[in-house]
Order: C-alpha cells, then structure tokens, then sequence
C-alpha cells in the first residue's frame, strides 16, 4: 500500500535533515529517506573526519618544528600511530551521527526511512529498504531531493592495474591502517591538497598531479603561487599542468603513472598508492528523475532556480546535487531558504540564493579563507565603466574569460591590495608567517568585493571579513576599526590601509 506524506526528503545531509525535522515540528508528516548513514557526506565522510585527522597532522607538525620555539625532545623519537588517530576520528564521526540519528528518531511526525530512493512519478517514490531488500511506495506534496555527491571514479588509461586496496577515494584514504609509501594525488583542489599535506606530515612521500596550470585553479593566481610554494616547502612534489596517460604495474608492487608534463617532456611516476581526487559528480544517476520531470545539467546536477524548485512542480533540490558551491554551509543555507519560503513565512515576501554571499575555507595549513569575488572575477564582473548593482554573485556564477589579454593592466574601478603574513605581528609571534591576505574592492562605492586570507587560521580571519561584507561596511572601516592587540585580525587595518589615506 501507498504511504502519503506532505513531504519526502531525500537525503539526511546538513540541509535535508534540519529540513525533514523543521516539517514535522510544523506539525506535517514528512519521511526521510537516507540510504547509507544519517548525516550525509559532510558528518560522515567529509567535514568532521577529514578535520579530525588534519589536526593529528598539524600536532605532528608543531612537534617537529618544536625546536626552533625553544622545545626539545631529548629521550624518545617522535612516532605516529595511525591506529589512534584513525579511532578518534571513527570516534567522533559515530557521536556526531548518532546525535543526528537519535534527533531525528525523537521527532513526532518524522519516519526515518533507511533506503534508496527512486521516483516512480512526481509525486512518488520507491524505497528500496536497506535491511529487509524489500521495496516500499510513498507519496507526497512535496518533494525534496539532497542525495549530494560521490566520488568521481578515474578515468585514467589503464587505471584497473591498481591494486583495489592501493586506489583510494576521499573516504577510503581515512580507512589505512598504514601510512602509504608514496601517495600520488591526482587533482590539485581542497581535497587532494588537505589529503596531501596530511599524509606528507605522516611520513609519506607524496606527489600532485594537477592537469590545470595551478592548483586551487579558481583562485588568483598569487593565491595559487603561494600555496604551491607553501607545499613545495613541506616536501611535497608538484607536477602543474601535467597530463595523465596511463598506469602500469611493475614487479615491485608499485604502479607508474605516466604524464606529459607542462613542458611537454614525457616522465613516469612510481607510487604505493593512488588517490583519486578528480572531483565528485552528483547522485542523480539512479534516481530515475526522467520519471518526475525533473531536468539535469550536461554533468547532472538538478537544475533549480533562485528558490530551489526544479523543472517538477512541488519538487526542489538542495545541496551539492543541485552544482554551484559544493560545501555544508552552502547545503544548510539552501536549508535556511526553504524553511522561510515553504514553513516559517509562507505569507511573507520569498527570499532566494541569488545574492547570498559565499565564504569557503581550504583546510591546509596554513588555511586558505575566501570570500566573495576574487581579482579576475571582480575584473570580469565589473568592467570600465560598469554599474555597481551591489550584487556578489558566488564564485561559479561568474565568467572567468578574461575581458582583455591582460584585464590587470587595464583601467577599472577594482582595486586589489596583498599583504604576507610575515607583517601581522601575531603571525610572527606564533611563528605562523606563512602565506598572504589579499583584499578585492570597488573604488566607485568602497564596497569590499572579495577577500582571502592564506595564513594562520585564515578561515576565522576570513569571517571577519565576511560580517563587515554583510553589514555593508566599506573598506575604510576596517582599515580604521579598532582590533584588539595582538591578534590576527589586526592585519587588516594593515591591509585595507594599503587603498589610501581620507
């Protein structure tokens, strides 16, 4: 028999959750479906037990540069146990999800259902059931879909010649017990770069392979020169630009990648292991959303528009599935404007994600903190002789084409200003200098267009930035405003002062 339900979440992510929950405490029947843990990537697989054991990495870094602050070890070696670090993370990992699982068990109104989910039409569901294998109808008002993403599978010639244990995935790269020989990272975004500067602290050997000419390839290119150089330092190879070809097995054990480098050389890397970190496509193969209606990108994200509805009446996506920013806060915001439209302020005027502005963190260490445009969007965004509509699209809404040959040289109402780490006196005092801030703004309305701040804890410098950018503070008040001595974010009155004196 057919269940009816207002409402069918699909996905316990950071936005689907809160969102099955928000429902039911409204006093609507709602079921969630989830197919694999509750929490979705972020609790499971992504955000908590990636963060976990980079900070096991960065203890092991500060106690090998413990010398040069004055500490020494003198009776013993430093060791790593990978065992410790893998059950803490496994540890808080299973509190996190059980406290997601326990509210949402807890909440009237609310069936949590462990199953796949396929449409049948646009109003109805088959769950295949996780425990039994048996299959289950439901129907609803409303649908909403936050099945998120996974990992892309390696499209590299010959890619089969590794061993299964040997070809790792953001998730399974946390399940060692042994720290890798050599790890060949494969793609130089937040996820190979955090993943490769852990397991170099490690004690492994590790190389990126990154097909674009830099790594974090969306950000200005001194960004991306001061991370490479960053990890370069840490003993990290690099090989930018460089195309894969195809893998091979020697008598070893070890596989060896062969690439075209930037140069056009051909050269062959050997590894112990192989993380894929090329990307993570959306879960929209299996969801049979020809059934509903519901249309897809050419890479198969769900198509939405600044409300979150979908081409399917009364169906909507949230989170990663639908592309754009790929992060929790943008999923749990996503959330946020559904809560208002569909349950808290149904009579009130819509809001939407048009104009929200994005902040990201890259978690290596030093951190990468963004927000808002950077140079060349703001430069592409905001041409001589455009109008200001004050509107700070997210990063990926904007063209990237460059509007001259050399659009820095040209006349333009955006100016930049840089700052290294080595001039904020905290910084020097922790013996933190590594890295720089940078600041993009609009010099016809003193606007603060974008941000990033590459440095110790450049993610909280960064939400500093973000408030005043929300609180429509101009450029100028950070320079002037007050900061308490020694901290951080002082470095702004430093950085902003670089724009002029009233």
């Amino acid at each position: 028999m057919s269940n009816h339900y207002y409402a069918i979440v699909i996905g316990s992510g950071q936005g689907g959750g809160p969102l099955a929950q928000t429902f039911a405490n409204s006093g609507k029947k709602t079921a969630l479906i989830e197919s694999t843990h509750v929490g979705g990537t972020c609790v499971n697989e992504g955000c908590t037990p990636t963060k976990t054991m980079i900070a096991s990495g960065r203890s092991a870094y500060m106690a090998c540069g413990a010398k040069s602050m004055g500490i020494e070890f003198k009776r013993s070696s430093l060791q790593l146990n990978l065992e410790t670090v893998r059950e803490r993370k496994r540890d808080i990992v299973t509190s996190f999800r059980g406290g997601s699982e326990n509210r949402i068990k807890d909440t009237a109104n609310l069936d949590l259902i462990m199953g796949k989910a396929k449409f049948v039409s646009s109003n109805e569901v088959e769950v295949t059931l996780v425990e039994c294998g048996g299959t289950k109808s439901l129907t609803a008002d409303k649908i909403f879909i936050n099945a998120g993403c996974s990992p892309a599978p390696l499209s590299i010639q010959d890619a089969h010649v590794i061993e299964p244990g040997a070809l790792l995935t953001s998730t399974s790269i946390m399940e060692l017990d042994a720290v890798p020989r050599h790890l060949l990272v494969i793609g130089g975004g937040p996820i190979g770069l955090e993943f490769a500067q852990l397991f170099r602290r490690f004690g492994a050997q590790v190389t990126i392979v990154q097909r674009a000419a830099h790594l974090v390839p969306n950000e200005d290119e001194d960004i991306s020169l001061e991370m490479e150089k960053i990890l370069v330092e840490d003993g990290i190879t690099l090989h930018l630009g460089a195309k894969a070809k195809w893998f091979s097995k020697v008598p070893t054990g070890s596989v060896v990648l062969q690439i075209t480098t930037q140069q056009g050389d051909t050269k062959s890397i050997f590894a112990s292991h192989v993380l894929n970190a090329t990307g993570r496509p959306p879960n929209t193969a299996d969801l049979n959303l020809e059934a509903a209606g519901v249309k897809t990108t050419a890479r198969g994200h769900i198509e939405v528009n600044d409300f979150l509805e979908t081409s399917a009446p009364d169906i909507y996506a949230l989170g990663d599935i639908k592309g754009g920013p790929a992060f929790t806060h943008i999923s749990y915001d996503d959330f946020r404007v559904l809560k208002h439209n569909l349950i808290t302020h149904t009579t009130a005027a819509p809001i939407s994600i048009k104009e929200r502005i994005v902040p990201y963190c890259v978690f290596t260490d030093p951190q990468l903190g963004r927000v808002g445009l950077t140079e060349k969007q703001a430069r592409n965004l905001y041409p001589p002789g455009s109008c200001s509509n004050g509107v700070q699209p997210a990063p990926t809404d904007v063209d990237l084409t460059p509007t001259s040959e050399n659009p820095t040289s040209a006349p333009s109402r955006i100016a930049t200003a840089t700052m290294p780490m080595s001039w904020v006196a905290r910084a020097l005092e922790l013996n933190e200098t590594r890295g720089l801030m940078k600041a993009v703004i609009d010099k016809e309305t003193d606007k603060i267009l974008g941000f990033a701040c590459l440095g110790i804890e450049g993610g909280e410098v960064m939400s500093q930035v973000q408030l005043a950018m929300k609180g429509g503070l101009t450029w100028r008040d950070l320079r002037d405003g007050i900061f308490a001595h020694p901290c951080l974010a002082e470095g702004l009155n430093n950085l902003f002062a670089q724009f002029g004196d009233d």
